[in-house]
């Protein structure tokens, strides 16, 4: 009875918040594709928007891992981390030691890893380091292990970045945990990506979403309400932190959307599709696995045909061999529509970032690949705040300035024939990539 309360309470909030937004009233002056999009995820999938967070952004590796090890080392209770992947080398040999003291403190660490992607890691986790790290007090654990016979272990991976300090603070974005996130990879130099840190309720939104995880693959039962202290975190100061200096710190709107396989199958494919639909001026997207499902692939299209500025940002060069063609095939044919493509030579664009009108951003772990919408499990922050649009437009205009070249006829019919054929030839995979 309670707990029925309690949610007719929050969709009254939430219908009175998209009020606010279509009419004005919140200082940010959002369009109204924001009201449209809360009501849609909060009465579809009862997502929680609340509306006092903070966030700051990480625009590589080395700004990320400097703040989230800070944080950590002033961790007084636990430390929540559920990574893809722990690559074996020297950051997280550095993340390790630090958890490692961490429990000499009297923290609870609990960490969770995908199998599959430590499996596909060229240096992934084996038996003796996770034997080393549980004695060192680190509950670490591996969800859903590859093993014989391997294709039942194909789908339905965890391919969410999560970590919860304290129940104060969170992480979440596009990187694991590895050193080419600081010092690139020799076949392609930098690896770009984003990441964000975020202080308010949306804290104890991904703190569910870890320890209902964490019960599922260890079977045990962690709960209490000393785990959920995002309020808390909006008055504890962490030290040496960086800081959200926007005029709408700490009255950011941010919903969490979160991919269950078995749940919310859905939500991800089409919250982009609402995105895309809800437009009214313009959207600009970085995804480094542009190899979009045919409902996303038509909404982008309508959103030409309605005149909306399209801008798409994917990378010249991939961790995965096959992507790029299969990418330059799927970009092309937008561009022939009218989308304006830039190709990011920088290094590689491993950012998951969409801004829509300047007034809303979502941003996260799901690629635009078929995987990340229709098998993995994936988490990504809808944000409807101007301050942080504004924020991630201006990095996408840095690249598209200094580190992009644009993909028109001219460009397009540069390319040999031979790599016009490859994009032909492997759009056929990308059900598969």
């Amino acid at each position: 009875m309670i707990i029925g309360k309690l949610v007719n309470i929050n969709r009254l909030r939430i219908k009175i918040m998209g009020l606010l937004l279509l009419f004005g009233f919140n200082n940010n002056a959002f369009a109204q594709c924001d009201s449209a999009l809360v009501r849609f995820l909060s009465e579809k999938y009862d997502v929680n928007f609340s509306d006092n967070n903070r966030m700051v952004i990480f625009k590589n590796g080395e700004e990320k891992f400097r703040d989230m090890f800070e944080a950590i080392r002033q961790a007084k209770s636990t430390v929540h981390l559920e990574y893809f992947n722990f690559r074996n080398d020297s950051v997280s040999a550095c993340l390790f030691d630090i958890l490692a003291e961490k429990v000499k403190q009297g923290v609870k660490v609990r960490a969770l890893f995908d199998g599959f992607g430590n499996s596909s890691n060229n240096r992934p986790l084996k038996e003796y380091h996770l034997k080393k790290l549980h004695e060192q007090g680190i509950e670490i654990y591996e969800f859903d292990k590859v093993k014989f016979p391997w294709v039942n272990h194909v789908f339905n991976r965890d391919h969410r970045k999560i970590v919860v300090v304290d129940g104060m603070t969170a992480y979440t974005g596009g990187m694991n945990v590895a050193d080419y996130y600081v010092v690139g990879k020799p076949e392609f130099g930098d690896w770009r990506d984003i990441h964000v840190r975020v202080e308010g309720e949306v804290v104890n939104d991904l703190q569910k979403i870890f320890v209902d995880f964490w019960n599922k693959v260890t079977k045990q039962q962690v709960s209490g309400d000393t785990l959920f202290l995002a309020d808390e975190g909006l008055k504890r100061e962490f030290n040496n932190l960086k800081q959200d200096t926007c005029s709408s710190a700490g009255k950011k709107i941010i919903g969490v959307v979160d991919r269950v396989p078995n749940k919310t199958p859905k939500i991800i494919r089409q919250t982009f599709v609402k995105c895309i639909d809800n437009a009214e001026k313009q959207i600009q997207v970085i995804n480094p696995y542009f190899t979009l499902n045919r409902k996303i692939r038509r909404a982008f299209r309508r959103a030409l045909k309605r005149g909306i500025d399209v801008q798409i940002m994917v990378s010249a060069t991939s961790d995965i061999p096959v992507t790029p063609r299969a990418v330059e095939h799927e970009v092309h044919r937008l561009m022939k529509k009218g989308a304006k493509v830039y190709m990011y030579t920088g290094g590689f664009h491993h950012s998951k970032i969409m801004m829509v009108d300047s007034c809303m951003s979502f941003i996260g772990s799901a690629n635009l690949n078929s995987r990340s919408l229709s098998w993995d499990y994936e988490c990504n922050l809808l944000i409807a705040d101007r301050p942080t649009t504004l924020a991630l437009q201006q990095i996408f205009e840095e690249d598209k300035q200094t580190r992009c070249f644009v993909l028109d006829e001219k460009a397009w019919k540069s390319f040999s024939k031979s790599r016009r054929f490859q994009c032909w030839i492997y759009q056929f995979l990308t059900p598969f990539l």
